[in-house]
């Protein structure tokens, strides 16, 4: 091997192991990867490194593409080195020697694109009203029967509603109002859940005005509440990064009221816009630790609070004021609501 090579090869061994102390290339990771139809560009960036909310860290933007995070089934991503720096580049129907795009257009639809997160578990709950002020729901119409007196009412039924606004739009979402969102530390109301129920079109204006149900996920009962469907397109393609050093919070509530919540489930958190939590934001979980009596020592009721203890990883999809909704990506434990959301640092 000739000294040039030699040298080569150890610049390139010193800069690896710097950026892997870093805790970003991953051991053992592909130099190549072709895009297959069902991944997620979390699921891709966790083959390349350890921490997965790293990945703008490494992925070459190319200024002449319009859309340089969007990834498509068929894509090649090739690990190369620049200046000493490991890059992610992306080679377009396996054309070798990185992305050679035009500035046009690319064919393919956005929703042709791979998700940065699974769609499937957070796909209704990116454009609905999911936080809502104390009298929002309590203003909003209502419904008030069911029309040919069905005991479960559910799509493909109709139902009656008062209150719709002469203007409204035709489309309609159903919710229940839910459970106020505390603020464990301060005790502050945070907002109000309105669980989303499903959605329909109004076949008849008047009061009362008739909803055809076109969607539910839940019974439709009298009393429920209807909001207008706000025409609102939200792609899902979001760029994971942490939170900041000195940011945390706690989660608040889960989805569907579960004792024990693990990998792909929702979660609220008692953090958003106003303390600068935005979408893509990454936390680490801590499980907080138990209050337990010691058993050993001779004081009598001695108790011990354990320390919090790493149990899992999380990023927000949707953020409100007060608080924001996000997707369990990773549980090493089975949490719970009061475990803690910090700053993802040094969490693989």
């Amino acid at each position: 091997m000739s000294n040039y090579k030699s040298l080569a090869l150890a610049l390139t061994l010193m800069v690896t192991s710097a950026f892997a102390n870093q805790g970003s290339l991953k051991d053992g990771h592909p130099d190549h990867y072709v895009v297959k139809k069902g991944d997620t560009l979390w699921d891709i960036s966790a083959l390349f490194l350890n921490s997965p909310w790293l990945w703008p860290e490494i992925w070459y933007v190319n200024p002449q593409v319009s859309n340089p995070h969007l990834i498509y089934p068929g894509d090649e991503l090739t690990l190369v080195y620049v200046d000493g720096k490991p890059q992610l580049r992306i080679n377009r129907r396996g054309k070798r020697g990185g992305l050679k795009l035009s500035p046009r257009a690319r064919p393919e639809s956005l929703d042709n694109a791979i998700p940065t997160i699974p769609l499937d578990a957070i796909q209704q709950f990116l454009s609905k009203p999911l936080v809502v002020g104390k009298d929002e729901l309590a203003k909003a119409a209502y419904v008030v029967s069911s029309a040919g007196e069905h005991l479960i009412t559910g799509a493909g039924d109709r139902v009656y509603l008062r209150g719709v606004s002469d203007d409204a739009t035709i489309g309609q979402n159903l919710f229940r109002p839910g459970d106020a969102y505390i603020d464990p530390d301060s005790g502050e109301i945070l907002g109000y859940e309105a669980k989303y129920l499903g959605e329909g079109k109004i076949s008849r204006s008047g009061d009362p005005s008739t909803l055809q149900l076109t969607r539910t996920t839940r019974e439709i009962n009298i009393g429920d509440r209807a909001l207008p469907i706000e025409n609102e397109s939200i792609h899902p393609y979001f760029s994971p990064h942490p939170t900041s050093e000195d940011m945390d919070g706690s989660i608040i509530s889960v989805l569907d009221g579960v004792s024990q919540i693990g990998q792909y489930q929702i979660v609220i958190i008692n953090r958003g816009t106003r303390e600068g939590v935005d979408v893509g934001t990454v936390m680490s979980i801590e499980q907080k630790g138990a209050l337990i009596r010691d058993q050993v020592s001779r004081k009598r009721n001695d108790l011990v609070q354990l320390p919090d203890e790493k149990a899992g990883l999380l990023m927000v999809f949707r953020t409100f004021e007060k608080v924001s909704y996000a997707l369990i990506l990773k549980a090493t434990e089975a949490l719970h609501v009061g475990d803690k959301v910090r700053h993802p640092d040094n969490l693989s």
